[in-house]
């Protein structure tokens, strides 16, 4: 856990991305849910609409199995002799009971093998008509088993708003030939009042078909609609494939989407189909979502804003830090490492070296006669000598790995992890042509050239020569002092034969160069070499 605060502490971009992944799963929550809200709603519609469709099935099966009995009732009393010779009042009452004067229920005809009317609920004698050219007459004779049959919709009467259909049935003669047939007549003003008791929304509908697509009712009410026929509708075929069921379609007749639930009445069935409209349905459901919708992008919003803010403080803190660390890690003169971090970054590096025997060698590097350079030039000329020494070393060891820090006062310290002996030795030459071309005019010092005395050590990977970095640092150091008393200017290695002083006393008796004559009397590694 330490770990991945720190990680996206050392991140600033890792909040931000934080902060929109956390946006996308809050933004993906509020979709999960509000499709869930989407769902119910319409489950609750669905719901909605077959209870209204069962009820609404119930009420007309009820009437229309009243109203059949009733035809029923007139079937058989033509089919019985006896009732036909009772006098013409009493035969009127016996054969059209009471229900025939129900509100919306026409009259009851009964018509011959012709058509002409013999009996008219309305009274004795019946009124001159003749039913031959009618549907629900010529049905009957074309088939005898027709049953109940519902007609199409049609004007009995001169008004429009008279509309109703027929419904008929077959009286067959003694040897079952056709012998004429009872009609009864429905106002569809029923259906009308009941349609308009119903709550179905703003946009919702409600459908009376018979089963070959003919419109017999519909809410909203419109004359043209009645007797209209959708059979090749899309939103129809659904209808027939069950009793009862739901689907999502487009009216035929208006083009509004929506939620189908439909209940088939009677034998051949009438269809009675309930639609709620999916924008009534939804409404509710989208003025939630928006709101919902809203609050989650400002959250959304708002937590990115402060990811983004947070970032930028963070940024600007690490950068503030990092700052600090270079002054901290960098010499304010030279540019390059400061002791301490030269003191880290060998550590490291021999860790590394001894655990997986790798090459690794240390360059020693300290300015010939700087004191008295120094004293002559001033410090200014000076501190422009150990910049520019500074920079040649830099030039000189690029290689990725490879380090510069100053040791002390006019000494740099160069690690280059990876690099054998020989690969050492030319590195050092670099640097020492390097510093020996530097014009002394640049730095103010007249003709006097600089130049640099270096010592190179070298471990490569055998960790009985040199059990640690200071053995190792040691080793260049005393090369280093060599190179001073063999005349300056010069490079001197670490060679297999050789082996590095274990104290400072042995180091003069090392080697013949500590000499006055040769270097100018002896110094200790660490004492100031001139």
């Amino acid at each position: 856990m330490k770990r991945i605060s720190g990680i996206f502490f050392s991140r600033p971009t890792l909040f931000i991305v934080g902060a929109v992944a956390g946006a996308l799963a809050l933004a993906g929550i509020a979709a999960m849910v509000l499709y869930e809200m989407r769902m119910d709603a319409l489950g609750r519609a669905r719901d909605g609409a077959e209870n209204l469709a069962l009820i609404l099935q119930r009420d007309i099966e009820r009437n229309l199995e009243v109203y059949e009995l009733s035809i029923d009732a007139v079937v058989d009393g033509v089919s019985d002799p006896a009732t036909l010779r009772l006098p013409a009042g009493i035969r009127q009452r016996v054969l059209f009971d009471r229900s025939t004067h129900a509100r919306d229920m026409g009259t009851l005809l009964v018509a011959d093998r012709t058509g002409e009317v013999v009996f008219d609920s309305a009274g004795y004698p019946p009124r001159r008509r003749n039913l031959a050219e009618e549907d629900y007459f010529t049905v009957h004779q074309r088939a005898a088993g027709a049953g109940l049959f519902i007609s199409r919709p049609f004007v009995p009467g001169a008004q429009a708003a008279d509309q109703a259909i027929a419904l008929s049935r077959r009286l067959a003669g003694p040897h079952g030939d056709f012998a004429g047939a009872v009609v009864g007549t429905l106002r569809l003003n029923y259906f009308h009042r009941l349609f308009d008791g119903m709550t179905l929304g703003d946009h919702g509908s409600l459908t009376l078909l018979r089963s070959d697509g003919t419109v017999l009712m519909r809410r909203p009410y419109s004359v043209s609609e009645i007797g209209r026929s959708i059979a090749a509708a899309a939103s129809f075929k659904p209808l027939l494939l069950a009793s009862s069921g739901s689907f999502i379609g487009t009216a035929a007749l208006d083009g509004e989407r929506r939620l189908y639930s439909f209940r088939h009445i009677g034998t051949p069935p009438l269809i009675i189909v309930v639609g709620l409209s999916t924008q009534d349905i939804y409404a509710e459901w989208r003025r939630r979502a928006w709101a919902i919708g809203m609050v989650v992008a400002l959250l959304d919003a708002f937590f990115i804003a402060i990811s983004v803010l947070f970032a930028n403080q963070l940024r600007q803190r690490l950068a503030m830090e990092a700052q600090l660390h270079r002054l901290a890690s960098t010499d304010g003169l030279t540019g390059v490492g400061t002791r301490r971090l030269l003191d880290e970054t060998l550590d490291t590096a021999w860790r590394a070296a001894r655990r997986q025997r790798q090459r690794m060698s240390l360059l020693m590097v300290d300015a010939d006669r700087f004191k008295s350079f120094n004293d002559r030039f001033g410090h200014a000329a000076g501190d422009a000598a150990l910049r520019a020494i500074a920079q040649c070393i830099a030039a000189s060891a690029r290689r990725p790995g490879d380090f510069v820090g100053r040791y002390g006062g006019e000494e740099f310290c160069v690690l280059l992890p990876g690099t054998g002996l020989d690969d050492a030795i030319r590195v050092a030459e670099r640097i020492r042509a390097a510093v020996q071309a530097i014009d002394p005019a640049a730095l103010g010092a007249g003709e006097d050239r600089l130049s640099v005395s270096i010592g190179v050590a070298a471990f490569d990977g055998d960790t009985q020569r040199y059990r640690s970095r200071q053995e190792l640092l040691l080793a260049a150091d005393h090369r280093l002092y060599e190179a001073k008393a063999g005349g300056r200017n010069t490079v001197r290695p670490a060679t297999a034969a050789a082996t590095p002083a274990a104290t400072p006393a042995a180091t003069p008796a090392a080697t013949p160069a500590a000499t006055p004559a040769a270097g100018g009397g002896a110094a200790h590694p660490f004492t100031e070499r001139g």
